[in-house]
């Protein structure tokens, strides 16, 4: 057939079945539906990234029109109410599996050796999940969003020594303005959706390497 003969013409130049036994076809404990939780924050990693991308067709990160652009997404796009929906409530839902996929390995102690590095690109994940949501919920330009942004912003820069300085970079300067906007934005769909990526291929490298840890028995 045409398809196995394009996957032999494919396979001899890219090792796809080297590949597949390196990283797929390898053994792993036997689980529930705990082990699941790292693949569903990808999965909702991949989701929020596909619809961020449609909604970044139509937003306007400027004080003037980000609101009405996010009007017009919801009243005004085809479905735009549905991608809108799904963004907003998968970023909430990655928070929650995220964090319970980190409890989860820190009850089982699955972070000790030879899986600390895994546990400590883990938190990283965790932080910038964080940020994704912190980012993400001043983009409406609504009144929640800027006096939420407000309260949280003042509150880091109320770190001692650091503080002051933290606030200038997350704002822009002393006050939520323009430049807030657009810091935010960038890092939103840019800056931390780049670390995010770096930081998923190595994770998923030390998982493919060290393989699953099993859950452990009465006697562990």
């Amino acid at each position: 057939m045409m398809w196995k003969k394009l996957f032999a013409w494919l396979d001899e130049r890219l090792g796809l079945n080297d590949l597949y036994k390196a990283t797929l076809d390898r053994p792993e404990p036997k689980g529930n539906w705990w082990n699941t939780l790292g693949s569903a924050s990808l999965f909702l990693f991949l989701l929020q990234g596909a619809t961020g991308i449609f909604l970044s067709v139509y937003y306007t990160p400027s004080p003037d029109h980000a609101y009405d652009s996010i009007q017009y997404i919801m009243n005004g796009v085809a479905f735009g109410w549905l991608i809108r929906g799904i963004h907003h409530w998968g970023a909430s839902l990655m928070v929650l599996v995220v964090f319970i996929h980190m409890l989860r390995v820190f009850v089982t102690a699955s972070y000790k050796y030879p899986r600390e590095l895994t546990w400590l690109i883990g938190v990283g994940l965790l932080l910038c999940t964080l940020g994704m949501g912190f980012t993400g919920y001043l983009l409406p330009w609504d009144q929640k969003a800027y006096w939420a942004t407000t309260v949280a912003t003042s509150i880091a820069g109320s770190v001692p020594w650091v503080g002051p300085f933290i606030l200038r970079v997350l704002r822009g300067g002393t006050d939520l303005s323009a430049l807030t906007l657009s810091r935010f934005f960038a890092a939103h769909i840019w800056m931390l959706p780049a670390v995010l990526t770096g930081l998923i291929g190595v994770h998923l490298y030390l998982i493919i390497k060290h393989g699953e840890s099993e859950f452990p028995g009465r006697d562990d």
